[in-house]
């Protein structure tokens, strides 16, 4: 959905792109790097089909997914 703005389960192209609340502190839909809460707070951005309700989690930038591979290692 990120890249086609089509969604894959109904064909839509109502597609929104609901980003993080950068001043949101421990709620929302994020992968946390670090026991404190406002050090290694990765956002996880979220594509909604507003047609059939679809969701898409996408972690955006490279540096922010090799800190996740940092952190947490490859599986």
């Amino acid at each position: 959905m990120k890249h086609r703005k089509c969604c894959p389960k109904c064909g839509s192209g109502s597609i929104v792109r609901v980003p993080d609340h950068p001043y949101r502190h421990a709620s929302g839909n994020n992968i946390y790097t670090s026991t404190f809460t406002l050090i290694g707070k990765i956002p996880v951005i979220r594509y909604v089909c507003c047609d059939c309700g679809y969701v898409e989690n996408w972690v955006e930038t490279r540096q922010e997914r090799d800190e996740i591979r940092r952190r947490f290692g490859e599986t």
